[in-house]
């Protein structure tokens, strides 16, 4: 039989990236997919379980599909990715409409699932091995057509004190090289112009495999192919090479933005949580990347509340982002996760841990004010994105801004520009934070 399937995808990128094989995996089968889930024979709510507000959204997900199919709109819900193998049980019990859920282990197990829950009235629970997994297979891309990510490896081997990660999706797997590079043809040939290079940690790549870092090697083989941007998330600091640094500067292509996730810059915290790095060495690190790559915009994230942290931490935190004026930062207030260390350590309580992030969040503020100020009057070359009927400009990302994680630069133009497209506008101003700008002809 052949039936409608909609697919409903949330957390990371790299999680979007199984949904887009969960659907080629569909799609093989015989089946159709849908955007909108009403109307849909089964719907699959792919969930994050990183954190519990992610789990939250997940099951508000799950709950607003309950509704479509208690109105005749949806048949069957599955449930698959990282809260259905952390909370498979819970999910089983507490929840009776989901008709059946697939862990980190099983996205391979989609077509079967949809056929238990159709054809045959089950209840299936797939929990794989997620050390083992398969990682390849043809992927259904959800990305604009001219960006689009590439996972080089699953899971983590960091277990930072507060993280969940490695109990959801096992240990750092490096994917084969050529099997990468032969995806990235792939991806070429489609027309995508901007491939976003990820994993839980890219710097680690190639080390499980032979122990020696390859990343530097993948991304000048993936330069030869027809991308125009090459862009990098998650890089560890302990982990970037010489030889990283280096390609990252000599390659056109790769841009000089590098996310590079560093949580806090208190020694004390640091070796609490389990992190290899100290605030000196974050210091080093920055500096050596800025002097070696010209035009380097950082992004990193940070959270604020972690055990250890007292006032006198927190306010060193603060003067850390003053000094080292990273450019971009999320900033999360710690969420103690059941199963982790970090979760039997003293810590603040959330209330605080939420006052310290908005605090952090004006401090980074007043640096991106001071970067956006500091780069209008220069050209940006820009991939237009799009038109916003309410500004009446068009907008798009410069190297300095990754796809929904960061802003836009919204700009006029007097002819038409094409999605997709690459540009060059004359930053003159800023909006609400943004930078915007004028068409360069």
């Amino acid at each position: 039989m052949s039936y409608n399937v909609s697919f409903i995808s949330l957390g990371c990128a790299k999680n979007q990236v199984n949904c887009e094989q969960m659907m080629a995996a569909v799609q093989a089968a015989g089946h159709q997919i849908q955007a909108a889930p009403e109307g849909a024979d089964v719907v699959v709510v792919n969930t994050c379980g990183f954190l519990a507000s992610a789990c939250e959204e997940a099951i508000d997900n799950i709950l607003e599909m309950a509704e479509l199919k208690k109105a005749g709109l949806v048949k069957k819900i599955l449930v698959t990715g990282c809260m259905a193998q952390r909370y498979k049980d819970d999910i089983l019990k507490e929840m009776p409409e989901v008709d059946g859920i697939l862990g980190t282990g099983s996205y391979g197990d989609i077509a079967g699932a949809i056929a238990e829950v159709m054809d045959r009235g089950q209840r299936p629970c797939h929990m794989g091995n997620i050390h083992t997994a398969n990682q390849s297979g043809q992927r259904v891309l959800s990305t604009p057509p001219w960006y689009a990510y590439l996972r080089i490896a699953e899971g983590c081997d960091n277990h930072c004190a507060y993280c969940v990660i490695p109990s959801l999706r096992g240990r750092y797997r490096s994917r084969p090289m050529g099997e990468l590079l032969d995806e990235a043809a792939e991806l070429a040939s489609a027309g995508v112009r901007e491939l976003l290079v990820i994993a839980q940690d890219i710097t680690r790549y190639g080390t499980d495999l032979n122990g020696e870092h390859q990343l530097a090697k993948l991304l000048r083989e993936l330069c030869k192919l027809d991308f125009h941007w090459i862009r990098l998330h998650y890089l560890y600091p302990d982990e970037i090479t010489d030889e990283l640094i280096d390609t990252i500067a000599e390659e056109p292509k790769i841009l000089p933005y590098l996310d590079i996730p560093i949580q806090h810059c208190n020694d004390t915290i640091l070796k609490a949580m389990n992190r290899r790095d100290t605030k000196a060495s974050l210091t080093a690190m920055l500096k050596k990347l800025r002097d070696r790559i010209p035009g380097l915009v950082l992004r990193t994230s940070l959270i604020t509340g972690l055990p250890y942290e007292d006032e006198a931490a927190f306010e060193e935190l603060c003067a850390f982002l003053r000094e080292v004026k990273i450019e971009r930062a999320g900033v999360f207030p710690f969420s103690p996760e059941d199963g982790t260390k970090a979760a039997r350590m003293d810590h603040v309580d959330t209330e605080e841990a939420r006052r310290r992030a908005e605090l952090a969040v004006d401090v980074q503020s007043d640096i991106i004010d001071a970067y956006n100020e500091s780069v209008l009057g220069s050209e940006r070359e820009v991939l237009c994105e799009g038109f916003d009927g309410q500004a009446q400009m068009f907008f798009g990302r410069s190297y300095a801004e990754s796809p929904d994680i960061d802003g836009r630069i919204y700009f006029t133009a007097d002819a038409e520009v094409a999605p997709g497209s690459f540009v060059t506008v004359r930053l003159t101003g800023t909006m609400d934070g943004e930078l915007t700008g004028e068409l360069e002809t």
